[in-house]
């Protein structure tokens, strides 16, 4: 894939908060940009362009992960700049209101909603959700000006969950898909923010590009 050149004088910064996929991600933004930090400093935060949240594991060790590091704030903050943020996975189901992975744990609240099991699904279906995986526009207008702009309309992406995304609106449903007979939804959005329930880091060509959107999209 072609290297874009990305030479703006501030950083996307990649949040380091225990529980991140974070080499996978850094090899994804390299293949487009050196122009990243990775980081757990609130101030890099604040300074930074826009900001990645990966994750991987359990909502409630992925919250005090965030909290021991003084970090829930400044994201907070972050959130309300109008500045581009993008959760990955474990990072797109903390930024709804709460989760119910091993209890009932208080997230970030940027997008109003619940991180919630799957339920009713066919009989069989194994739990994880592991694999590949067809994503579908929930809205009209489909990907336009989002970071799955000029995807298609179904594509494929890679998956590793148990809890699945449930925002309270629909509105900020940006992509959903199937899986044991069961719609979820897969892409989160509302204005600057966004929070893939796939890995895009791990989705080949396609997650690349994504990755190269997001960027695209600072600005």
């Amino acid at each position: 894939m072609t290297t874009t050149t990305f030479n703006r004088a501030r950083k996307i910064a990649v949040i380091d908060y225990g529980v991140g996929n974070l080499y996978s991600v850094e090899r994804a933004l390299k293949s487009f940009t050196e122009n990243y930090i990775i980081t757990e400093d609130p101030a890099d935060i604040a300074a930074a362009q826009a900001i990645i949240l990966p994750g991987v594991g359990a909502f409630g060790a992925g919250m005090e992960g965030l909290r021991r590091r003084g970090l829930v704030q400044p994201i907070k903050n972050f959130a309300q700049t109008g500045k581009l943020i993008l959760g990955i996975c474990l990072g797109a189901q903390i930024l709804l209101s709460e989760g119910y992975e091993f209890g009932h744990w208080e997230g970030l609240g940027i997008i109003e909603g619940q991180t919630i099991p799957f339920s009713s699904l066919a009989l069989g279906t194994k739990i994880p959700h592991i694999g590949w995986n067809i994503l579908r526009p929930k809205k009209e207008d489909g990907w336009e000006r989002t970071i799955l702009a000029g995807l298609g309309q179904e594509i494929s992406a890679y998956f590793v969950h148990s809890f699945i995304l449930q925002p309270k609106y629909d509105q900020d449903i940006n992509a959903v898909s199937q899986y044991g007979g069961r719609e979820f939804t897969s892409v989160i959005r509302r204005e600057n923010i966004y929070g893939c329930q796939f890995h895009p880091e791990k989705s080949g060509g396609v997650g690349l590009a994504i990755i190269r959107n997001f960027i695209n999209l600072i600005d």
